[in-house]
């Protein structure tokens, strides 16, 4: 922590940047900078630029995480303003869905439940809150319709759940105020005026803002429900989104009466031990099941006649799927421990044998699947090492009452061959892996990584009436045989928990809904063609789409919960929220024109809601005829003209999590809707953020609202923190010390300038001139031509250390470098122009200040126009690296030596102060020569320049042989000095090209050195210095008793060997 001392000059100088940025916005403000207005042609290329964000949910104020993944938008436009552009970043609210119904509901149970203002029970921090990962290896493997990214906002969004009143008491809200929001209305009102004044303190540069008020086909279709009885969609979700049903076969295996006492209530009944697989192939292999042993379970009614006897987690899902007696009701007739179960003879449809029985593993995991697991221990690796477990531990069979007869006479029955591991698979792979028991787990999952897949690909059926098919193919028709005979049942579960925004956990329901099907053939291949011509920004977002475009079908698209629009043809549902947002960008065009610049659309306007019919969309969005209505021809004439001058929009940024929906459906939709010259041109996506390298929870307290960070750190503090909190696709990086150090950076600049100019007229003036002078602006040049391409490709932290930090650091080693002459008044103008406009898009109202208030520049920074640069020179740039890095290493040098002869021996006399070392000598050899140069001539002739690679080892080591032969007796000896050599040339050349084979390098190194030896002077405390060709017989002969440092060490190009010496031993060598 800081101390208070730095606390209060933090806030001053935070104090100063609140300051600039209120007059910033005021200026921009009163002269409308961000007003966007089309042109009456269509634009060129780079002449205009629309860029838009998925508008934030309106059931809280924004926050950090909104504000970084709009940054990324915000940069972007500002970038283009800069330059020129004409740009369009309108900006929405989302007030459908599930989320603010939800809340206002949960508000209005707290109140019931706990009074108003409400007393909560005092709770025990639970760590069994957090939502665990299913770990069970069974179901390891992904799904083949699934994209994985690296982490999932489910995982972001983990904590420990917190009551909706102590939610909105987090927002500064008084008890008073928080109970008007158990009208969902009211939401609508209070959040949205909130978020405007956050985004235009953050310093957005938007146009408009609008509230979010598409077709589709029924059929019956699986998904989501929450237990709320509302379908719950990937944005309905407080955890697991992405998450899918995952179907199982439900294999009915019938309890052979009589039954134990237990189980005396079902009498009369069928009686089924119900389990899911995904493998309904290897049913002819079973030789048991298996149930937890401590495992709760009981028996429910399916109908009239069938009882299944599962998990209450699973009979919940079973009951929205038609399989319960009373519909979305399971009912339970008896309680049931996995106790009660051990031991129960069944008969299983397939099995070879005709009785098994319910034996106990240890394993089984109650919150996947039924709880009741079929045993195939020739393909299952986890059934082989259990039931070996049970044959050849007495004392286990004992513990849980197995019976000998239960067990023992029950053998491995071969089903699949699989190459590689035969026909008892599991067995085999047991024994390769060495694995002991049951509860080997991490040995287990990799048996069954090793044979699963392998076994799905290419095992083959031998036995069953598909002997001989291969198992991909036998699979479906077993399935489908199991279902027919009524042997099995189809089950559906989420393949992960899920929990909706209401609170409820969700299950898999059978519903009447509505759906769209993507994934049609001649639509997927309009959306693969769009997403063909789309700059995504990153090779991980394209595969993104790719791999949703592949398994993408039907969406559930309606609900009967929430806020939203009504399906127009059966208004009992819903528009579902990620499906009624997928086109609407092209409302933005002309929402203007429709809403009289209100963002509820109360303003009267000229055009009636009525009047905007299908006829007369199709006409402004879809190229249709002029339709007959009573909007004037000019103003539909103009809206048409208005959307077709922003559309397509040029970029659309999101978090990573909507690629396998939204952004999805947004390809699909433009593709069917509108001409193929108006589908979208890009989207960027980025990952989540983190606070200072943790997740981001309300619940631990690592959050920050927008409105708190720019209260804390200015909003050009807040923006510089988030350029540089990363830019890819793996979760983002938000440091407090970082924005703490952008508010001393700033500031400290701000003051740098001030006071060059007011000392402009101590500056060196004419033209630059100096060697440091040339470098300084070369560097400038370099800054402007790499900030550019960042900010092309929207990689922000890349432009902030180009255009900013590299910048600076070239700044304050021209100041260094420059001496007594001093800095060229020119340049150091030009540096600060260069810089102003550079960091704009970043640190607008930082800038605008600077351009306005300390450079005197006519207009505003944000309209200010790109920096013109000249072609940067890569070889100056490498001749002050070289330059710079000698200065370093001799300082080194120069502190070792001195530390050296300061060590006087034991009972020896201090050496006296003339002894000083004053003098440097700098031995340069500008050409390689010896065995270097045969190495690099050899690699030369062996290097590939257009693919950067060189031959193979063996050819470079017989050329090498070839050359020293003559010369050397032990070429072993010279390959050892050689092969460090060749290693770092060969790698040099692969990064910059054959330029690195090179036998001298692209600048003069005695020219550079004898340029600056003022500099070299002062930087290393030098009365004299001189700069001398290591073939000089005369120059060798200056190093005096020193000379054979030159021998052991001999200078090449790039390194120069600098030897010291005292005034007055340098006084005697000459």
């Amino acid at each position: 922590m800081s101390s208070n001392t730095d606390g209060a000059k933090s806030h001053a100088r935070r104090d100063l940047l609140l300051k600039i940025q209120s007059d910033a916005q005021t200026c921009w403000e009163e002269s409308k900078v961000f007003q966007a207005e089309p042109g009456n042609k269509l634009p060129g290329p780079g002449e205009k630029f629309f860029g838009n964000f998925p508008y934030p949910y309106m059931n809280g104020l924004l926050h950090l995480g909104h504000a970084f993944s709009l940054s990324k938008l915000e940069f972007g436009a500002a970038y283009h303003r800069l330059r020129g552009s004409n740009v369009l970043l309108p900006f929405g609210f989302h007030c459908t869905g599930m989320p603010i119904k939800a809340s206002a509901d949960k508000l209005a149970r707290e109140i019931q439940l706990y009074g108003n203002p409400p007393v909560f029970p005092v709770a025990e921090d639970d760590s069994s809150a957090e939502v665990a990962e299913d770990n069970q290896a069974d179901q390891a493997a992904v799904a083949p319709d699934k994209f994985k990214s690296k982490k999932s906002k489910a995982a972001a969004k983990t904590g420990l759940q917190k009551f909706q009143w102590e939610i909105m008491r987090g927002f500064g809200l008084s008890d008073e105020e928080i109970a008007k929001f158990q009208d969902p209305s009211h939401w609508l009102t209070y959040f949205p005026p909130l978020a405007m004044e956050d985004l235009k303190a953050f310093g957005l540069g938007y146009e408009e803002a609008e509230e979010n008020g598409q077709n589709c086909e029924g059929y019956e279709v699986h998904h989501l429900l929450s237990i709320g009885c509302q379908p719950c969609a990937d944005h309905d979700r407080a955890t697991g989104e992405g998450v899918q049903p995952q179907e199982y076969v439900l294999i009915k295996m019938k309890v052979i009466p009589p039954f134990p006492p237990k189980l005396k209530a079902l009498e009369g009944k069928n009686v089924y031990l119900a389990a899911a697989t995904l493998r309904p192939e290897t049913m002819y292999g079973q030789t048991n099941c298996w149930v937890l042993p401590d495992g709760k379970y009981g028996a429910f009614e399916i109908n009239e006649t069938d009882v299944f006897i599962v998990t209450a987690r699973s009979a919940l899902n079973l009951a929205y799927q038609h399989l319960s007696r009373v519909p979305e009701k399971p009912t339970c007739l008896v309680e049931l421990a996995g106790n009660d179960l051990i031991g129960l003879p069944l008969r299983s449809p397939l099995s070879f044998n005709e009785i098994i029985y319910a034996l106990p593993m240890l394993t089984i995991l109650t919150d996947k699947g039924t709880g009741i697991v079929t045993s195939v221990p020739s393909d299952s690796p986890d059934d082989y090492m259990a039931l070996q477990d049970l044959i050849t531990k007495p004392a286990l069979r004992t513990k849980f009452g197995v019976k000998d007869e239960w067990v023992l006479p029950f053998n491995v029955i071969p089903i699949i061959n699989i190459p590689e591991f035969g026909d008892k698979s599991a067995e085999k792979v047991c024994l390769d892996l060495k694995i002991k028991s049951q509860n080997d787990k991490e040995k287990l999952a990799e048996a069954k990584r090793m044979t699963y897949l392998k076994g799905f690909t290419d095992g083959v059926m031998i036995v069953g009436e598909y002997d001989g098919r291969k198992v991909q193919e036998a699979k479906p028709l077993i399935k489908n045989k199991l279902l027919g005979e009524g042997s099995a049942v189809l089950y559906s579960e989420p393949e992960k928990k899920v929990m909706s925004r209401s609170g409820d956990e969700c299950v898999v329901a059978l519903t009447d809904q509505w759906y769209i099907t993507y994934g049609e053939t001649e639509w997927k291949q309009k959306a693969v063609k769009c997403l063909e011509n789309m700059n995504t920004f990153s090779a991980e977002t394209r595969n993104g789409f790719e791999h949703t475009l592949g398994w993408l079908n039907q969406w559930a698209c309606s609900r009967s919960f929430g806020l939203g629009t009504r399906i127009p043809w059966d208004e009992q549902f819903l528009v579902e929220s990620l499906s009624d947002s997928t086109l609407y960008m092209a409302y933005y065009t002309i929402a203007h024109h429709l809403q009289n610049g209100n963002m509820y659309g109360q303003e009267i306007s000229s055009i009636k809601p009525e009047e905007m019919t299908d006829e007369v969309w199709e006409y402004v969005f879809c190229d249709g005829p002029a339709p007959k209505s009573d909007i004037s021809p000019a103003l539909l004439s103009r809206m048409k003209q208005e959307f077709e001058y922003w559309y397509p929009f040029d970029i659309r940024v999101s978090g990573k999590d909507l690629i396998q929906n939204h952004l999805t459906f947004s390809i699909y939709n433009h593709t069917a809707l509108v001409p193929d010259h108006h589908w979208p041109r890009g989207f960027r996506c980025n990952g989540h953020l983190m606070l200072n390298s943790e997740k981001m929870s309300k619940s631990t307290g690592n959050f920050r609202t927008l409105r708190q960070a720019i209260e804390e750190f200015s909003s050009d503090a807040t923006r510089f923190a988030l350029a540089d909190a990363g830019d890819g696709m793996d979760d983002a990086n938000f440091v407090f010390e970082t924005a703490n150090a952008a508010i001393l950076r700033l500031t400290k600049e701000i003051t740098w300038m001030e006071e060059v100019i007011a000392a402009e007229s101590s500056l060196r003036g004419g033209s630059p001139s100096t060697y440091a002078d040339n470098v300084f602006a070369n560097e400038i040049n370099i800054a402007v031509k790499e900030t550019e391409k960042s900010y092309n490709n929207f990689m922000f932290r890349d432009a902030l250390k180009s255009g900013f930090y590299d910048l600076q650091l070239a700044r304050d080693e021209y100041r260094l470098s420059c001496g007594s002459a001093g800095m060229n008044r020119e340049l150091l103008g030009r540096f600060m122009e260069v810089q102003t406009r550079l960091i704009t898009p970043i640190c607008p109202h930082y800038a605008e200040h600077v351009w306005q208030k300390i450079l005197k520049k006519e207009g505003f920074a944000i309209k200010a126009g790109w920096p013109v640069a000249g072609t940067p020179d890569p070889t100056l740039r490498s001749a002050n690296k070289y330059l710079q890095d000698s200065i370093v290493l001799m300082r080194k040098l120069l502190q070792k030596q001195e530390s050296g002869s300061k060590k006087p021996k034991k009972g020896a006399a201090p050496p006296p102060a003339e002894s000083k070392l004053t003098v440097g000598l700098i031995y340069v050899n500008e050409h390689y020569d010896g065995w270097k140069e045969q190495c690099l001539r050899v690699l030369q002739s062996n290097f590939d320049s257009q693919a950067r690679s060189f031959a193979p080892d063996e050819e470079i080591n017989e050329a090498l042989k070839n050359c020293f032969i003559d010369r050397e007796t032990n070429f072993k000896q010279v390959q050892k000095l050689c092969m460090p050599f060749i290693r770092f040339k060969k790698d040099e050349a692969r990064n910059v090209g054959p330029q690195a084979l090179n036998l001298k390098l692209p600048f003069g190194e005695i020219d550079v050195l004898e340029e600056n030896l003022e500099l070299i002077r002062r930087q290393l405390g030098l009365e004299h210095v001189e700069v001398l060709s290591a073939f000089d017989g005369a120059a060798r002969a200056k190093a005096g008793r020193h000379a054979p440092v030159l021998d052991k060490n001999p200078p090449s190009p790039g390194e120069p060997v600098a030897i010291f010496m005292s005034k007055e031993e340098f006084g005697a060598q000459s």
